[in-house]
Parts: structure tokens; C-alpha cells; sequence
């Protein structure tokens, strides 16, 4: 399990091709992982997480007072897989995982 972190973020790539060289399953925090050749991210809809931020900044435009508005959590997450790489690492389930996945990239 990769961590959510800047620097694992920055070399997503390299850490992909790492896992698939010494043959290595690895679950992701981002999609953005999963689209540079990881296996599998598991983690908060970032698209969805923006516009909630937006919605606040707007109401904070509006006159709100941050104090008053309330902690929100996330509520949405995405289940990404990427089957080529579930290929390449000869996973016997690769294709029914994508039952599972929100989002199949091939």
C-alpha cells in the first residue's frame, strides 16, 4: 500500500514500473497512480472533494461566516483498476475485479 504522500505522488511512474518489475501488487490513493501503470487506487473522489470546496468558497463570498458552516466529510470513493497491469502481474481475478471498480482502465 503506497501512502499518500507528495513524494510517492511525484514518482508514480517509477513506482509503478518497480511494481511490475519485481512482479509486486500495490493499492494507490489517487487514480492519477492507477493511470501511470498502478494496479489499484482506492481513495476519495478528488473531482467531487473540489467542487465541495468550491460550494464553500462561495458561500464564504457570499457573506457566510466560515465559523457557522459545517465540517464536512467525504462521503464519495472511487475503486479504480487498471487491467492491464493486473495482466502483466498474472492476478487470477483481474476480470472479475471490475464488477467491483468504478472505473476500468484497459
Amino acid at each position: 500500500m503506497v501512502p499518500n504522500d507528495p513524494l510517492f505522488y511525484g514518482e508514480r511512474v517509477q513506482l509503478a514500473i518497480l511494481s511490475a518489475r519485481y512482479v509486486v501488487p500495490a493499492i494507490y490513493p489517487f487514480r492519477e497512480m492507477v493511470e501511470s501503470g498502478g494496479l489499484v487506487s482506492y481513495g476519495p473522489d478528488l473531482t467531487a472533494r473540489d467542487r465541495e470546496a468550491g460550494r464553500y468558497v462561495g458561500r464564504i463570498l457570499k457573506g457566510e461566516n466560515p465559523a457557522d458552516l459545517p465540517v464536512q466529510q467525504m462521503s464519495r470513493f472511487q475503486l479504480v483498476i487498471n487491467l492491464k497491469t493486473a495482466h502483466a502481474l498474472r492476478l487470477p481475478n483481474a476480470s472479475s475485479m471490475q464488477l467491483l471498480a468504478d472505473e476500468v482502465i484497459e
